[in-house]
């Protein structure tokens, strides 16, 4: 299956190209093979950029990156046909349980910050914000919402037209759970892509339209669209930028991003080299393409998750409902067993 690059890739990958060719080292040791990655929509730009970069330091090495959604790379993954997979939110139990029964064991490594953009076109000047309450409205399962004027008085007599991510995103599920209270639980009536570029292109082209995906790919494409301040509770509406979404001020939307790296892969010395160069190329890369770091602090702690070979993930010893943040699980769930 040949896959589109994203607009995020072409646009905001050229700096790092010149800034590559620069400055790229010469390889300590010759590699050579292949190393696979798939997975995330969200988490395919940085893979990609990452991928750029170290086969220019690695010729030999061919790094063939691909986006299938977060539940379809688990799916591969899981099977054994991946080396690598992007996961725009944690592993789940079934996940889990799929990679047990392949044999795959497996380390999962948090690598940015990331927020859901809720998008509407550049000519929609009129919507200042939305409320939890009323996305759910919005979006939930059943929902017959067809008309903004049904959304909130004062609202416009105009059609609305919704694009989301498919099933198999992780951004779909995040999105589903924060918003709805249930994962995959959404209406069904909505324009779905796996390809983000997509849904750009079909909230762009709709004067009524409202879409949901990754900040970074609103970033590149903000003079298409406008994004939409989100309201929780009595609190202010707060509009996604990389602060709100690395400080968490940005709710319930803001998460971080991940890798999971096949333990056994990472016995072939191209896979590690790559994995470990992902790691060391991240924040910069991940700043680059409209993701927010990590910070050194907690990059450190995932550096040392993989060099110690923890495997797992962090969010099944936090329990369901858990409140802690990245840095807390990582300190509670890195310990080498």
């Amino acid at each position: 299956m040949k896959y589109v690059l994203p607009l995020i890739s072409l646009f905001g990958f050229a700096s790092v190209v010149l800034a590559a060719e620069q400055t790229t080292p010469t390889p300590t040791k010759a590699l050579e093979g292949k190393v696979i990655v798939d997975g995330s929509s969200t988490v395919f730009p940085v893979s990609e950029a990452v991928a750029e970069e170290f086969t220019k330091v690695n010729p030999k090495v061919k790094a063939a990156v691909a986006m299938s959604g977060t539940g379809g790379g688990f799916k591969k993954f899981c099977k054994g046909e991946l080396d690598l997979t992007g996961a725009s939110r944690p592993i789940e139990e079934s996940e889990i349980e799929a990679c047990k029964s392949g044999k795959i064991d497996f380390i999962e490594l948090a690598i940015a910050y990331d927020g859901i953009a809720l998008v509407v076109p550049k000519s929609n000047t009129w919507l200042k914000d939305l409320t939890v309450e009323e996305l759910k409205k919005i979006w939930d399962a059943g929902s017959k919402i067809s008309n903004w004027k049904d959304v909130r008085p004062g609202f416009p007599d105009l059609k609305l037209t919704l694009f989301g991510p498919g099933h198999d995103s992780g951004t779909f599920d995040y999105f589903t759970k924060a918003i709805n209270g249930k994962e995959k639980s959404s209406r069904a009536d909505f324009t779905a892509s796996e390809d983000d570029n997509v849904l750009v292109k079909g909230v762009s082209g709709e004067k009524g339209a409202l879409g949901y995906f990754g900040f970074a790919y609103y970033i590149e494409n903000k003079e298409k669209l406008n994004v939409i301040p989100i309201k929780t509770g009595t609190s202010a509406a707060v509009t996604p930028t990389h602060k709100t979404i690395a400080d968490g001020t940005y709710r319930p939307l803001s998460r971080p991003i991940f890798i999971y790296a096949s333990l056994k892969a990472l016995d072939r010395p191209e896979v590690l080299a790559f994995t470990k160069f992902y790691l060391e190329k991240t924040p910069t890369l991940s700043e680059q393409v409209g993701y927010v770091s990590l910070g050194s602090k907690i990059m450190g702690i995932v550096e040392k998750r993989l060099n110690s070979r923890v495997t797992g993930s962090i969010y099944t010893l936090a329990g369901k409902g858990s409140n802690d943040t990245l840095e807390t699980l990582l300190a509670k769930g890195s310990k080498k067993k």
